[in-house]
């Protein structure tokens, strides 16, 4: 069968492969109804035909703010059927980026989940002249509800439809998506329908499961990373399934039974956060045997002939007693569970994989459509790397160190930035500004190429590695190193509270009543960190150890700024706001 060629075929080809799919499904008024492929083909015709009638034509630009849900992918095909363009924006940004974006790409149209994304732009729309209306998908009184758009499209012809679609070449821009950026202005990131695809199908190759599975979705969709994800199951035969919130995206996940997920890795972290909390609860020999499961956990390698029979013997008996209740968490038919946008922890690693739940960490940046190289069955998993390019990508080292790439999947460039796209894009290599290392086939990431810093004794430090090491503790929540032109590297640590509290209440009870900056700030709370500093200081040079560090009590976020969208720190915002406590730092 003939594969799609742009991106709104995927659907098409899902009706002629598997026709009694339901693509998509939702949980409304406590029960999971889909949709099946070709009604969802219906709606996104006539949500192009309501486009159409609305005046949008090829090329013009059509923005989004949702969470992931039904209508963003309606949408998301309708729009490009008729030539038009994507802006994939993400809700949690500033109203100045919201500016920025708008005025820098044009939007015509805006589409959003809510009244309070509404009234933001409403506030904003003097300042963005191209912008004729916004239209919610929730249902509000005296607000354009996106019903009203698409019955504008009542009378325009079949044809004119058929049109439009044919004339869409797979050279054609698809989506323009900002990258969040931890400096300047976004940058539109310009792909194209051969861009998205081509990525596509090298992700299929290394995912295991099969038409008819089940996944089950989070994670915003205006984020390359989970929407090329949903088209990969859509061109797989693969059921999407929304879940309802974070909140209770545990319930969904015993209701819909997935056979994959896609996380970014401070949702897994959070996950086995609360499985600690609960190991931390128990009493006796369950508290014994919880505690002996994961420290075989950490021992786990994924070859295994370096286990010993014994070893086995014993990781049998914990999967059957304790893991066996986390995989029972998850549904119970999780085939993987796909990480990326951030370095997953080693330890979490291994414990999850030693519980029988593969996680497939991966790499990429929306610059290559995401996907460039992913740890997986298929091709072989190693502990510490982001696993083996993705066939038909290719991958090498600068002199530097710096990952380049090469392949269909490489971006058209960054919109209305030809300067900005031939500092990135040479000899039709992508410099993806991240370094890296081969480990056989394996890629492993070091840091970001302009993170890496250089100490006034000339010795360069990759802050990524040491942060890395430094949260494996959990006593730490976040931490960013930092020692640009300094003697030596200190840090700023965001501790763990809660579990600093469960551990003031056996041994320091005198603590627990304390305010909580109080509490943070306390002399045996500090010595607490210090320790667990000094041992992640274990793993580096003498040059790399982080001789001293400041406190911060409250999270870094992305609402407060110091955090992307996609949960990478904002190193230069954070340098800025926190200066009056790094001199405090190095003038101890």
């Amino acid at each position: 069968m003939k594969n799609p060629t742009r991106v709104f075929d995927l659907p098409y080809f899902q009706l002629k492969k598997y026709n009694e799919i339901d693509i998509f499904s939702s949980k409304t008024d406590g029960t999971w109804q889909g949709i099946k492929t070709k009604d969802f083909i219906q709606r996104v015709n006539n949500i192009s035909k309501g486009l159409y009638a609305l005046g949008v034509r090829p090329n013009d630009k059509v923005a989004m703010i949702s969470e992931n849900r039904l209508e963003w992918n309606l949408v998301d095909f309708a729009i490009q059927q008729i030539g038009a363009v994507v802006v994939a924006v993400y809700p949690n940004i500033s109203d100045n980026d919201y500016e920025y974006i708008f005025n820098h790409s044009e939007i015509k149209y805006c589409l959003v989940s809510n009244d309070s994304l509404y009234q933001r732009l409403l506030n904003l729309k003097d300042k963005i002249p191209t912008l004729k209306n916004v239209f919610t998908f929730n249902s509000y009184p005296h607000i354009p509800h996106w019903f009203d758009m698409i019955k504008e499209g009542i009378h325009v012809e079949d044809a004119i439809l058929d049109d439009l679609k044919a004339n869409v070449k797979t050279d054609d821009l698809a989506t323009i998506i900002y990258t969040s950026g931890t400096t300047g202005d976004p940058k539109g990131v310009m792909l194209t329908h051969k861009n998205l695809l081509s990525d596509v199908i090298s992700s299929e190759y290394s995912f295991p499961i099969t038409a008819y599975d089940r996944a089950l979705t989070f994670l915003p969709a205006c984020h390359a990373y989970e929407r090329v994800f949903q088209y990969v199951y859509i061109y797989m035969g693969v059921s999407i399934y929304f879940a309802e919130s974070m909140e209770v995206i545990g319930e969904n996940m015993k209701e819909v039974k997935p056979h994959i997920f896609s996380a970014v890795p401070r949702v897994l972290e959070k996950v086995f956060d609360k499985i600690m909390a609960t190991g931390e609860q128990l009493t006796g020999l369950k508290r014994a045997l919880f505690f002996w499961a994961i420290k075989l956990g950490e021992q786990y390698d994924v070859d295994q002939s370096k286990h010993s029979a014994w070893y086995k013997f014993q990781l049998n008996i914990a999967r059957k007693l304790i893991f066996s209740k986390w995989k029972d968490a998850l549904g119970g038919n999780i085939k993987g569970v796909a990480s990326g946008s951030a370095t997953l922890q080693e330890r979490l690693l291994k414990i999850y994989l030693a519980a029988g739940i593969p996680i497939w960490e991966g790499y990429g940046l929306t610059e290559a459509a995401p996907c460039v190289s992913v740890n997986c069955i298929k091709r072989g998993i190693k502990i510490g790397t982001v696993g083996i390019p993705l066939i038909n990508i290719d991958v090498k080292l600068a002199e530097d160190g710096e990952i380049l790439v090469k392949g269909d999947n490489v971006m058209k460039g960054y919109f209305k930035n030809p300067e900005a796209t031939a500092e990135v894009i040479k000899d039709g290599w992508l410099h993806t500004g991240d370094i890296g290392v081969f480990e056989g086939e394996f890629l492993k990431i070091i840091d970001r190429k302009k993170e890496m810093f250089k100490t006034s004794g000339g010795k360069y430090i990759v802050p990524q590695q040491i942060e890395k090491k430094m949260v494996e503790s959990k006593f730490i929540e976040q931490a960013m190193v930092i020692g640009e032109g300094k003697h030596y590297p200190v840090a700023l640590i965001v501790p763990s509270y809660s579990n600093l509290l469960d551990w003031a209440k056996a041994d320091n009870n005198d603590l627990i009543n304390l305010p909580k900056k109080e509490f943070l700030l306390h002399d045996k709370v500090i010595a607490k960190i210090q320790a667990e500093v000094d041992s992640s200081n274990n793993y580096f040079g003498n040059w790399e150890k982080v001789k001293r560090f400041g406190i911060l009590p409250e999270e870094f976020t992305i609402e407060t700024g110091e955090l992307t969208p996609t949960l990478k720190l904002k190193r230069k915002i954070i340098l800025e706001k926190f200066d009056s406590e790094i001199q405090k730092i190095y003038a101890k």
